[in-house]
């Protein structure tokens, strides 16, 4: 399996520090045979303190580099929740809930969209962002790119301005980032 490290879609190329290539590449441990698709376990990364520390330096350099102004980064359930605040506090800015339907209280929107095994719905709080606001979602891993798409549609009903969608690994074979269509996206690493 074929691994590529870097940058897609808007931004600045990504420098990486001297001694965090190794502790971001070799920490995510693919899987093979994981019920129902391929998957990506991003556990060994959270557990290693240096590891995450590096993965969120990068992730903040990336979004300094490439955007002047960001308002809000909105973290995808579940693993996108790990991701989101610490780089949301690095960047001075809000962070905000898209989950899984029924989880969150008070007026929500909601949408359904398709997954590769059945049906799922996502929702966010309707006052999360105020229309025009710059947004950044994050998650740990672009798959078949329904959820990013679904979150993306739900983000547009408020009127946010998604600068792009940011995420810790692809999986390129699957060709998620073709549902995100003409909205921005990157990727730290790659995998075939």
């Amino acid at each position: 399996m074929g691994m590529e490290q870097g940058r897609r879609g808007a931004g600045a190329p990504l420098a990486v520090p001297p001694g965090y290539n190794s502790s971001i590449t070799c920490t995510p441990r693919l899987l093979a045979n994981c019920s129902p698709s391929v998957c990506s376990d991003i556990s060994p990364l959270l557990k290693d303190p240096v590891a995450f520390k590096a993965l969120i330096d990068l992730l903040e350099d990336h979004l300094r580099a490439s955007f002047p102004k960001i308002d809000v980064i909105a973290g995808l359930d579940s693993r996108g929740f790990l991701i989101g605040p610490p780089l949301a506090q690095r960047l001075g800015v809000g962070f905000v809930l898209i989950r899984k339907k029924g989880k969150l209280p008070g007026p929500t929107e909601s949408i359904s969209y398709a997954l590769e095994y059945g049906k799922a719905e996502l929702e966010i709080q309707s006052d999360a962002v105020e229309a025009g606001q710059k947004v950044v979602i994050v998650d740990d891993l672009l798959a078949t790119g329904g959820t990013m798409r679904a979150a993306c549609e739900l983000l547009a009903r408020l009127k946010a301005d998604i600068l792009e969608c940011l995420v810790v690994i692809e999986l390129k074979s699957l060709r998620g980032a073709a549902k995100l269509e003409a909205i921005p996206f990157h990727s730290l690493l790659q995998y075939d």
